[in-house]
């Protein structure tokens, strides 16, 4: 890999064993909070790590950059990756945030995201799953286990679902089996694989109604069936996918309603089951 195709952290993180010391101190800075750069000018950032000027010149020259402008331009193209250190600042390093605050932000994206989601939808969607052959639910990295989550809970109501790909499994071996006659779940949540794209083509080439769960930075997939894009900002370094698991909710607890008389009947089977095998 020549130094060109190098991430931006990569290339920080491999200079700093030999970097003099002020440099040392902008490069750790950096890596724990590589949004600055991304944000803020040359000054700046020499402010907010404690150097001068000329030790920010320096330290990009020495990462391969040709100045401050050009480094600063790779870091923003890395931020839009979806990683949450490009979203963490130094500020919120300096103290606690509040309960209120995550608080008041869950609610925050609670209904910005609700706002964008119809009650047609959510009830096309769970009569697309009651009515379908099979359906499929996809998740990888932090969406994994989102989707098996949302399997888990309807299995209560839909018989033929199933959490994709399993332990020791490949994705191609259920990709080939999706049909025109399925529903197909995918959780798009940051950071996505570099092979999503390929997955939702395969799924759309099949013909399969296909719902897309993503965070708010995925533009709105217009070849999928539905997509519900998940508000999921937060005080601090981590994403909060509050919003991700109250759809999940909302999606089973209307499959469930329209289920009717069917949904209650197996309902009430999987509980005497669970009395007869005394697995409660």
């Amino acid at each position: 890999m020549s130094s060109t195709d190098r991430s931006f952290l990569f290339r920080v993180r491999d200079a700093l064993d030999d970097l003099h010391p002020a440099e040392r101190r902008l490069g750790d800075f950096v890596c724990d909070f590589p949004g600055e750069l991304a944000s803020y000018s040359a000054s700046e950032l020499a402010r907010l790590a404690q150097v001068s000027n000329a030790t920010v010149t320096r330290f990009v020259r020495r990462l391969g950059y040709e100045n401050y402008e050009e480094a600063r331009r790779h870091a923003r193209d890395e931020r839009q990756t979806g990683s949450r250190l490009f979203l963490a600042t130094s500020t919120d390093a300096a103290g606690d945030q509040s309960v209120a605050a995550h608080v008041a932000q869950g609610i925050a994206n609670l209904e910005g995201t609700f706002a964008t989601i119809t009650d047609a939808q959510v009830n096309a969607v769970a009569d697309a799953v009651l009515e379908a052959r099979k359906t499929w639910v996809v998740g990888f990295r932090s969406s994994h286990p989102f989707a098996d989550y949302l399997q888990w809970q309807m299995t209560q109501v839909a018989e033929n679902i199933v959490a994709i790909p399993g332990a020791g499994q490949t994705l191609g071996e259920h990709l080939v089996s999706v049909t025109d006659h399925d529903v197909a779940i995918v959780f798009g949540l940051r950071r996505r694989i570099a092979q999503m794209e390929a997955i939702l083509s395969a799924i759309e080439k099949s013909g399969a109604k296909l719902l897309y769960i993503t965070d708010e930075g995925v533009a709105h997939r217009a070849s999928a069936t539905w997509h519900f894009r998940c508000q999921t900002l937060a005080p601090g370094p981590l994403f909060n996918h509050v919003s991700v698991m109250a759809v999940c909710h909302l999606i089973t607890t209307r499959a469930i309603e329209r289920a009717g008389a069917a949904g209650r009947t197996r309902l009430r089977g999987i509980e005497r089951f669970g009395d007869t095998l005394e697995e409660l």
